[in-house]
């Protein structure tokens, strides 16, 4: 079937690799190539050719679901946009199948964020410029002509590429097994409520959870730790007592740019409102932080800084460390019409 449509869509740039290329390119599928493990699959750095790429082995599947299955990797290999992980092709000639992606070399957002030490400052510059990226990401997977659903944005799932460059990931291979629990744990500090409610993702859903990726740009605070368990209505109440300057992140404080970072704080607001319906879609959510971005652009220097290794913290995705590509599971499914 997949062959069927690649041969009659001219539009998919979309590779089927052969067994053997990705038993070569995996050492094996070596445990010391495994960068990343998850609910949904394991997934490995490759060599193929002269390209390093990543490897996702998800979970075996029914047969039952092997056109789901297709029709999946066909919404995924559609999307094309410079913030998103870009699946390069499957190979269905396993138990289970292989998904390619490009690999992303300097780990994640919450690497950056909450790397062991952390590694140095990270301006609000820089911030505003990864959530605009993200944004602009989300806003493209939600747009015609193939609208699809994340479900599962978090820092773990935004990658930073070359030049730090964000790149929203982990979206696939959720939907077509049925025998993973819906909600994983470590993401419900992401998950809309409404969801727990209800059970269906819909697009206001990756908005919500966009607006605590925000949070924890704003605060630094990662909201998975039991300390920060609270911290989405930690900071809904100090929006409203005015007492939200102590929980900013001091970095960023430091800065001395309140009135961009209040600006922001009342989009979190949007974000997170209830009911979900009363949210912005992902495209003003885009414009708005692309203006904050403009308004206070990253300087080279910062950009530059976050290559710098300085001996306590350097993150290179090597052998045995932890990419986003599947710490948990995520959702893509095509919104309703």
């Amino acid at each position: 079937m997949l062959l069927r449509i690649l041969e009659t869509d001219n539009n998919i740039a979309f590779t089927l690799y052969d067994r053997g290329d990705l038993v070569k390119a995996t050492r094996g599928f070596h445990k010391a190539n495994i960068v990343g493990e998850g609910a949904h699959g394991t997934v490995y750095k490759a060599t193929l050719g002269t390209d390093t790429v990543a490897v996702k082995r998800c979970k075996q599947i029914e047969k039952s679901r092997t056109d789901e299955f297709v029709q999946e990797l066909v919404v995924l290999c559609r999307v094309n946009h410079p913030n998103i992980v870009r699946l390069l092709g499957c190979c269905l000639h396993f138990e289970a199948p292989m998904l390619v992606y490009e690999f992303e070399p300097n780990g994640t957002l919450s690497d950056l964020l909450h790397g062991r030490p952390r590694r140095r400052v990270v301006t609000l510059p820089t911030r505003l410029r990864i959530a605009a990226e993200t944004a602009e990401a989300l806003k493209h997977l939600h747009s015609p002509p193939h609208p699809t659903l994340h479900g599962d944005v978090k820092p773990q799932n935004i990658l930073l590429g070359d030049g730090w460059v964000a790149k929203v990931s982990d979206f696939g291979c959720s939907t077509i097994n049925d025998n993973v629990q819906v909600v994983p744990k470590g993401t419900l500090a992401y998950l809309d409520p409404e969801f727990l409610q209800d059970f269906q993702i819909t697009e206001k859903t990756d908005v919500y959870s966009f607006g605590v990726v925000l949070i924890e740009l704003l605060t630094g605070k990662n909201p998975q730790a039991k300390k920060w368990k609270n911290l989405t209505t930690t900071f809904q109440d100090r929006m409203g007592n005015g007492t939200l300057g102590d929980l900013l992140d001091a970095d960023i404080v430091e800065e001395g740019s309140m009135g961009l970072i209040y600006a922001a704080a009342k989009l979190v607001s949007r974000c997170i409102a209830a009911p979900g319906n009363a949210r912005p879609a992902m495209r003003q959510v885009a414009v708005e932080l692309r203006q904050f971005s403009d308004e206070m652009p990253e300087s080279p220097e910062a950009r530059a800084a976050l290559e710098v290794e300085d001996g306590r913290y350097s993150y290179t995705a090597t052998e045995g460390e932890t990419t986003g590509f599947s710490n948990l599971p995520a959702v893509s499914t095509e919104l309703a019409r």
